[in-house]
């Protein structure tokens, strides 16, 4: 009997592999849309269509693809983009790049998103903090320079830029109205406190600031997401410890000086992986 149910669960294993390996993808039309945090400047190999838009062949959108094994993938991702570039040509280096919705269709049936955080001025934030901590490196300056008055800069930008994200949302909705649309938050860029300056010039008072706005960000973009029925990717949590403080190898994001094929304070390699791993999961 014993041999007999081995030789049957044998021969069923036969028929079941082959069926389960050509199994049709459940995705057939993927478009990727977002900014740099999506599109992965300086992780080899760049695309040039445009050059500017520093996209990787491993951005976590590249990998999700393959992953899943789509039929059709386009990546209108772009360093630099802001919500307005999702309607708009957006100039860049050998450019312009085109409106990222230019890439929905009716047929599309997966899109991912990572916008927001240069509405809010990203780059500006990392220079002023960057520049504040010459003066002070074991106080607050930054803190205290986007708090002047009594009102925290950062925060109103944050909430300024909700309504944009929402309008983002509605028009993929809009454009590929069957679609499964997940919207990516951002990788844990600081620690909770304490930071490494000089390596990376945040004033030790200001890190924990910039680890809160940032929680922030992700916050409203989940917010957003939540009220628009699209799924949230929150790669934050499980980046504890990946920061840019972090050792080369381990560190998900790059410091000002990177120690890994990546833009200064962007995903490497290894932080586009672990958001890829996110996405297929939540999909």
């Amino acid at each position: 009997m014993t041999v007999r149910l081995a030789a049957l669960l044998a021969l069923l294993a036969a028929f079941l592999v082959p069926t389960t390996a050509s199994a049709a993808p459940q995705h057939q039309r993927y478009v990727a849309l977002g900014d740099s945090y999506a599109s992965g400047p300086f992780i080899p190999a760049q695309r040039a269509d445009p050059l500017g838009c520093f996209r990787s062949t491993r951005n976590y959108a590249s990998l999700v693809a393959a992953e899943l094994g789509v039929d059709e993938f386009a990546d209108v991702s772009c360093g630099g983009a802001t919500t307005e570039d999702m309607t708009a040509p957006q100039e860049v280096l050998f450019g312009p790049n085109p409106p990222q919705f230019s890439a929905l269709t009716e047929d599309t049936d997966l899109v991912t998103v990572t916008i927001g955080g240069n509405d809010i001025g990203f780059g500006e934030i990392i220079l002023t903090c960057a520049r504040e901590s010459l003066r002070a490196p074991l106080g607050a300056p930054c803190r205290q320079h986007y708090t002047a008055g009594g009102t925290d800069v950062l925060a109103a930008r944050i909430a300024a830029a909700a309504p944009k994200v929402a309008a983002v949302l509605q028009g993929i909705k809009q454009r590929s109205p069957n679609a499964e649309v997940v919207v990516v938050g951002y990788l844990r860029i600081l620690p909770p406190a304490g930071g490494c300056w000089p390596v990376v010039p945040i004033a030790v008072g200001d890190v924990p600031y910039l680890d809160a706005t940032q929680r922030s960000l992700n916050a409203m973009i989940g917010a957003q997401a939540s009220a628009d029925g699209a799924t949230f990717v929150d790669p934050y949590p499980s980046s504890l410890g990946r920061d840019v403080c972090a050792l080369p190898g381990v560190k998900w994001v790059e410091g000002l000086v990177p120690t890994a094929p990546a833009f200064p304070v962007h995903p490497n390699a290894a932080g586009m992986r672990a958001v890829a791993d996110l996405v297929v999961r939540s999909v």
